[in-house]
């Protein structure tokens, strides 16, 4: 176990990590005058800040492909770095590094507020896994993070091996490999940056998000 998921332990029990997904093969539509990888950093340099400055978490990063260098060194010193392609597969490794608790988050999602992410945790009390969905946006709706107790249930280890974040239906289909209701509980939801229209999201009045605010800086958010 490294000493960066040791740091998530609590004394409620096992370690938690929250984990970025950074897979630019699914990335999102860029901003007309944006540079597509400069605009996919910043989103994920802010996602990541977000669940690098949660109490009692260990931050990480999940890559597909494996080779990102941009991409990790957007990261603290120290973070683990996860080398995979599937939700399961993910888990998997952050749990074979000692978590107990884990979220994978979506890379878009850089004014997300970390209460949200604390709810998902919560919730993990009393429930195998909770999913925080993506609201409003022209691209779909899947899920903004899932949460879950390492290690995964077979059902749900099954089912996340066809089934990410962008899947459309992915709260409903993961509900529907549950053995029985409630084993997936949804916590509040909140937007992905996934088109150019997805932008009037955006709030300059809240906090954060500073690398992408930086980005577009000059460029209408479309309120």
């Amino acid at each position: 176990m490294t000493d960066q998921v040791t740091a998530g332990r609590t004394h409620e029990g096992p370690a938690r990590c929250a984990a970025v997904l950074s897979w630019p093969s699914r990335r999102s539509a860029v901003p007309p005058g944006l540079d597509p990888e400069d605009f996919r950093l910043a989103l994920l340099e802010d996602t990541y800040e977000v669940v690098a400055g949660l109490q009692l978490v260990t931050p990480a990063l999940v890559l597909d492909p494996p080779d990102q260098p941009d991409a990790e060194a957007v990261t603290w010193p120290g973070t683990p770095i996860v080398r995979e392609a599937t939700l399961a597969g993910a888990f998997a490794a952050l749990h074979a590094l000692g978590a107990g608790t884990a979220a994978l988050v979506a890379p878009d999602a850089p004014d997300l507020p970390p209460l949200l992410l604390g709810k998902l945790f919560r919730a993990l009390g009393t429930a195998p896994a909770a999913a925080c969905r993506a609201e409003g946006g022209a691209g779909g709706n899947g899920l903004v993070a899932l949460a879950a107790r390492l290690p995964l249930p077979g059902w749900l280890a099954g089912a996340l091996r066809e089934v990410d974040l962008d899947t459309p239906d992915a709260l409903a289909r993961l509900r529907a490999a549950a053995p029985r209701p409630g084993l997936v509980p949804q916590g509040p939801g909140w937007h992905r940056l996934r088109t150019p229209d997805d932008l009037r999201f955006l709030d300059p009045g809240l906090e954060g998000w500073e690398s992408t605010r930086a980005l577009l800086e000059g460029h209408p958010l479309g309120r």
